[in-house]
Formats: C-alpha cells, structure tokens, sequence
C-alpha cells in the first residue's frame, strides 16, 4: 500500500473509504507517560492441545511452533501422556513394570526446542496398570484408577525422575505437575458409576481421586519437594472448596489450583456433537466464575497458591461453529480483559484442530477448538491472541472496559481495542445452527482513538482489523459453498482472505501539541489493532 504523509489533524475521516456512522461512539483515551504498570502475559502463559501422541505429528509440530512464535504461547497441556500410544508402561511376565519414555522424550524435546514447556497433565491410565476396562474418545484412554497405588507412585515417581536427568531439577522447577482431567466428570474418571446416580457417585469418586492426588503429589515431591503440584483439573470450577479443605486436612501439598470453563449455559463433554450448545447471554459468563474462584482460594489456606485455568473456551464441544466465527475475536478479548490478576493462566482450549478425540475430522471448517484449522488457515481467535501477544511491555491508564493501550521501549505505541455484542441465539436456537449461518455485524458508530504526550514527528501508522468479513475466514470459506474438501487453490484463497495484512499503513505526522487523535469506524464484534511506530 503507498504510504503517503499526513498531517494528524487532517486525517480526521473514516478509514478505508467506510462512511461516517451516525452515532458519535467512544473516545479510547490514554496518556503516554501514564503507566498503569508492566503489560501482563496471562493470557500467552499456557494453550491447551488435544493428547501427547498427536504431538508427535509433524503438522502440529509446525502449528505450534507458528503459535509460540507469533502469539507468545510458552507452555502447552495435552490429555494422554500416558496413554498406551505413547507406550510408557508395560509389565513383564513377573508382573514387574517396564517403563519407556522414548515418545515421551520425543515430545518434550520438540516442545524444548521451540523455547516452550509441558504442564504436564499426568494422565490417562496405562491400561497394563488399570484398574477397569473404562476408555474414552477414539483413542481409547482409560479413565479407571490404578490397580495398584503402589505400582502407580512408583511409575510417576520414574518419570518425574526421568525427566529430571533428561533436563535438569532447575528446569522441572519451572514445570506444572497437573493431577489428571476433569475427575468430576464420569466420562473422565473411573468409567462407571456402579449404577449409581451422580449426587451418589459424586462423593465416591472424590474420595477416589483424592487417593489419586495424595499418592501422585507425594511421588512428585520425593524426587524434588520444589516441584509444582496441583488439581483438582475439575470441569466448570468444580471441587475447588473440596479440594482446598482435603488438602489443607491432611497438610498435602497444592501447589496451583487448576480448573475449567466454558461459556456455555450447561453441559460439560460432548465428545461427538450429539448435543447442541448454546452460548451463554450472560457477560460475566467466565469471568465471574475465575474470580469466584480466586476469592475462595484467598479465604483459604491456599491463599499463595496459584490459579491455573487449564481449559476455557465459548463452547465445551470440538463441534461448535462457534469457535469458526469472526464472534470468537472479541469474545477472547473481553474475557482476558476483564479476568485480570485474577488467574495467573488462561489456557485456551486449543490451539489447533488437529484434535482427535472423536477421530479426525472430515471438513476443513467443523466448529473445532483450535485458532488454526487443518491447513493453518488462521481463525478470527488467532487474531485475538496475536495482537494480544504484540502490545509492548508497558501497560498505560486507559479507562475504556474494551481496550488495551501500551508502549514499548521504542517509543512505539499499541492500541487493541473491540467491540464485544453478544450475538447469541435464543435457548431454542443451538450454536450448531445459529453460528453456522452468515450473520452480518451492525455499525456501532466510531472509537475515537487519543493518545497525548506523544513526541513529535514523523510515525507510521499501522492498523490491523478482525471483524465480519474482515480476516473472517469462515465466511470466506462459505462463500466458496463449504466445501468439505479443499483444493490447493481454495487453499491459497482462504489463505489470503484470512492473511492479516494490515488494512491500513500510512505515515502520518504528530505535532508540537503531542496529540494522535484518529476515529475508527466500529461494527458489532470488530477488533482493531494500531500501532503508532515512530520513524527516525
């Protein structure tokens, strides 16, 4: 795009040619030599994938390594670490344990490579170890208990002690030992309920899964007692006074807190799609739930522990349109924004679609968790997450609830700022339906941008936008029919419509009064990203 040279208080019209909207909008206000403090980076602390074999694909391998570099992602989680495809234990004829951690090493050395890190969730159950036939998703992961709670400390004992010789204590100091997924849920944690009805088998199966923990904590402990332990990894911040009590009771270690949700109005796991999801209508959906949460934990015995939410997302399913939608990009920022310090992680469920737990999947664009789909094709939540992951260092007062305004030691300033509108269906209308259709954004009038006691000079000014039909990948994906296989060419042309160029590049002169002021038109759901660089 040419660049051309503008005095600032020229450039007062509409970018791109959009015309002006009727309503005056907002005014995103910030002082460049107000700092609010350092620019936090909970949100790039951890991202979720689906199991530790499909790390071993050389697709995901190149998927993450794009996600480390261009959102910042420095750890990662996966179901199934143990799992029999990753063939870590075996016993002999004697019944004694065979350990192999050749997978394992594998992983972790890819994972090295790239500058990022496991939490390790310590699961599934080897089933030459297990107690039950129990399994779960395509790739049959058992969900019994140990057979023998000896044999299990033993086998975690070894590997934590595995990969203390692989990569050093100081390193292993820096990791995240999670005690298994989601033990709340019968799907997830010992298989069956005998029978019994779920407010029966709740208490059942937490007294079991604390057995669990007591005896994985104490076996991670004995190799280092600096190594970081923690649970409960409940589904929809279940078991968080329980699990504190227990722990504070028997004086077991808890290192972290860790739990999960989903901004969905009910339901927890639907591997295979079989029911609708409705998105939730309430705005505090989540964000109420972390802070709930974090308040518990500070009235407790625990209250130095961290809060780790090792999953969240819009919607609990690998089907849900939803996570396809231009929608995802605000909903994403609003959330981030308005947790805060509240958890130390948000781990977004997941970075990719490579995601197997009901098999692969048959089309390009299925609802399925990740920011990237099959062929790297960036999603509107990637955005979300990249211009996340490019606000400098330095977080400035700005008073607007939908914003982030930062600098960097450059002298650059960063502006994200969104509009985030519910457009959730009624409870009659699922996401499967509703998000799959095409639904045009509303004009929401303009967000002033003002930023004073900027040098002057020359800056380029650069914006970068994610919206309806703006890096919305999945409407230029229905505007090609939907179809359920690509080819190169469709490829290359999604690839484009979702390529994240900037959609406005100019140099733009900033007077002696110190003042940026620029008016962005804004629709329902936009995202706009604006960097101020300036140019010596």
């Amino acid at each position: 795009m040419q660049k051309t040279l503008l005095l600032i208080t020229l450039s007062m019209t509409p970018i791109l040619g959009q015309a002006q909207p009727t309503s005056s909008g907002r005014t995103i206000e910030a002082d460049l030599t107000q700092s609010r403090g350092p620019t936090s980076r909970m949100f790039s602390f951890c991202v979720g994938a689906g199991r530790a074999n499909e790390g071993l694909r050389a697709d995901w391998q190149r998927q993450l390594r794009l996600v480390h570099e261009e959102c910042g992602f420095r750890y990662i989680r996966f179901h199934g670490l143990f799992c029999d495809d990753m063939g870590v234990y075996q016993e002999d004829k004697l019944g004694r344990a065979v350990y192999n951690w050749q997978y394992v090493d594998e992983l972790f050395d890819f994972l090295h490579g790239i500058g990022m890190k496991p939490f390790v969730e310590l699961g599934f159950m080897p089933s030459a170890l297990a107690s039950g036939p129990q399994t779960i998703f395509w790739y049959k992961a058992n969900v019994t208990p140990p057979k023998d709670y000896a044999k299990w400390q033993a086998f975690i004992t070894a590997f934590v002690s595995h990969v203390t010789e692989r990569y050093g204590s100081d390193e292993i100091r820096s990791w995240y030992f999670e005690v298994w997924n989601e033990p709340n849920l019968t799907g997830f944690w010992m298989g069956s309920t005998g029978g019994k009805s779920d407010a029966e088998f709740a208490p059942i199966a937490r007294a079991e899964y604390y057995r669990l923990y007591e005896t994985t904590a104490k076996a991670v402990k004995s190799v280092d007692p600096r190594y970081r332990v923690g649970g409960p990894a409940t589904a929809g911040s279940g078991w968080i006074d329980e699990t504190l009590a227990y722990c504070s009771s028997k004086g077991l270690p808890l290192d972290f807190v860790s739990t999960h949700s989903y901004a969905t109005t009910s339901g927890y796991l639907d591997e295979n799609g079989n029911a609708g999801t409705v998105f939730s209508p309430d705005r505090n959906a989540i964000t109420g739930e972390v802070k709930g949460v974090r308040e518990r934990m500070d009235r407790s015995p625990f209250a130095a522990s961290e809060l780790h939410y090792t999953e969240w997302s819009s919607s609990y399913t690998p089907f849900d349109p939803l996570h396809d939608s231009y929608h995802s990009a605000a909903f994403i920022l609003d959330k981030i924004r308005n947790i805060g310090d509240s958890a130390n992680s948000m781990s977004y469920w997941t970075f990719t679609d490579i995601f197997e737990e009901a098999g692969p999947r048959t089309t390009p664009f299925h609802g399925g968790f990740g920011l990237l789909n099959y062929q790297d094709l960036k999603k509107p939540s990637y955005f979300a997450y990249r211009f996340l992951n490019r606000l400098g260092p330095v977080e400035l007062n700005c008073k607007d609830p939908a914003a982030f305004v930062c600098r960097d030691t450059q002298g650059a300033v960063q502006a994200l700022f969104w509009d985030f509108t519910i457009a959730s269906p009624t409870p009659a209308v699922i996401n499967q339906e509703y998000y799959k259709a095409d639904h045009p954004s509303e004009a929401k009038g303009t967000a002033e941008l003002r930023i004073s006691k900027v040098g002057p000079g020359s800056y380029r000014l650069v914006a970068f936008k994610v919206g309806y039909r703006a890096n919305d990948v999945q409407a230029a994906w229905r505007d090609l029919g939907s179809p359920s296989q690509l080819t190169r060419s469709e490829v290359k042309a999604l690839r484009e419509a979702s390529s994240g160029a900037p959609c406005l590049d100019e140099i733009i002169k900033v007077g002696l009064d110190g003042l940026f002021d620029r008016p962005f038109a804004m629709r329902s759901n936009d995202v706009w990203f604006v960097e101020l660089i300036p140019q010596h």
